[in-house]
């Protein structure tokens, strides 16, 4: 079981805290709860003099990366990005969930949404949460998918059913397939609402369920509590998420003008996952001719379209789809810096867009994302202000992570 020191304090720090800049500060952090030494909140944030042991050093919230995929293979040998599931056990899945996570956790980030959860990933998230493996905090989305559809598809076809993710086809189907979720650990759900790039034998125009049957998904997972999270990289995938009334949109890759003045006016939350969509339109990673050729056509008018969202309000958040294949666990920090560049984007926005607006997107604005009394103990010591200079956001310029109330990487200036 991994321990916290408590109290614990830095003084003289200068800190920007999810929305703004305090100036020098001194941040203190203890246990949640008396006697439970798992987890740690900030007790204090107060105006201190600087202090010359943080001089040229920033202290910001710990990132929130809202779009990841955990399970792949993390050990750097040649393998098929969806053959690699299928020939290793969940018991050694988890070993590499856990090393993609702390790659993450090096790279400042300190919580990840996992949007194709299974039982590897929600037996990882509670090992985390009961302080067994120092690792981000884990947010795991059950998904539901049709036969055929973006999630089955990932499954290359004449594999063994048994081998396969389970999918849902009919309403009564979809509402077992959510509450199966729930049950086993699930914080959410994600849906298909358009084809994907990655996955196996479809197309990104292909229809992803009925109207009834995700009507019927999102009515179940909001009646236990549960976020609903819609992949969806067309502009008609985009108007179904809106109309089913989804918590969150991923990728958007096809967004117009129209359909970003609905978003606004919904206040959904956008992961554009640019440098996944990037890499395959390039080729610049393993990818066939076809997914080069389809995220090509794709993301051709996307970057001017995303710009005028932004400008127009679209909330994009922190979310880079990393499984460590196409994009590595580790790069938040670098996807962050391509969204001010696309977007046009203040530094100050970019950083908010990893912090206080990502976790507002998973439902934890109050928790996560910011460096405030009750806010958890999670913070990057990084050179530089990166509130000023996007450039700053690099996680070669991490000094140390704190995470939970411990330092996880690095570590602090000597007193």
């Amino acid at each position: 079981m991994l321990h916290h020191a408590s109290p614990t304090s830095l003084a003289g720090v200068d800190v920007w805290d999810g929305h703004g800049a305090l100036g020098p500060s001194t941040v203190s952090w203890g246990p949640a709860r008396p006697g439970v030494e798992t987890d740690a909140v900030v007790t204090a944030v107060e105006p201190a003099e600087p202090s010359a042991r943080f001089e040229g050093l920033s202290l910001v919230p710990g990132l929130v990366d809202t779009h990841v995929h955990l399970i792949g293979n993390a050990g750097g040998a040649s393998s098929g990005f969806l053959t690699w599931p299928l020939v290793t056990p969940p018991t050694e899945q988890v070993l590499h969930g856990l090393a993609h996570a702390r790659r993450a956790l090096a790279g400042g980030v300190t919580t990840l949404r996992d949007l194709s959860a299974d039982e590897v990933q929600f037996s990882l998230a509670r090992a985390v949460e009961a302080g067994l493996v120092e690792a981000p905090r884990i947010l795991a989305h059950g998904m539901v998918s049709m036969t055929g559809g973006h999630g089955d598809m990932f499954v290359p076809p004449g594999v063994d059913p048994r081998l396969r993710k389970p999918t849902a086809d009919g309403v009564d189907a979809c509402r077992a397939l959510v509450r199966t979720h729930a049950r086993a650990g699930a914080t959410g759900i994600k849906i298909a609402t358009s084809g994907g790039l990655l996955s196996e034998g479809d197309a990104p125009s292909w229809r992803n369920h009925t109207s009834a049957e995700i009507d019927a998904i999102v009515d179940e997972a909001h009646a236990l509590g549960l976020l609903v999270a819609a992949h969806a990289h067309t502009a008609e995938g985009i108007r179904v998420a809106l109309r089913a009334g989804v918590d969150s949109i991923e990728h958007a890759t096809q967004l117009d003008g129209d359909l970003a003045r609905q978003v606004v006016a919904a206040g959904l939350p956008v992961a554009p996952t640019l440098l996944i969509n990037d890499a395959i339109a390039e080729g610049s990673v393993p990818v066939s001719a076809e997914q080069r050729e389809t995220a090509a056509a794709l993301v051709a008018t996307r970057d001017p379209a995303f710009r005028a969202a932004a400008q127009a309000g679209v909330d994009f958040v922190l979310g880079t789809d990393a499984n460590g294949f196409h994009v590595a666990f580790g790069d938040q920090m670098r996807e962050l810096r391509r969204m001010g560049d696309v977007f046009g984007w203040s530094p100050e926005r970019v950083l908010r867009a990893g912090t206080s607006r990502a976790a507002a997107a998973i439902g934890r604005s109050t928790q996560l994302g910011r460096v405030a009394v009750g806010a958890a103990a999670d913070f990057v010591l990084l050179r530089g202000r990166p509130w000023e200079d996007a450039a700053a956001l690099d996680r070669d310029a991490i000094v140390a992570v704190v995470a939970r109330g411990r330092v996880v990487a690095g570590a602090l200036p000597a007193a």
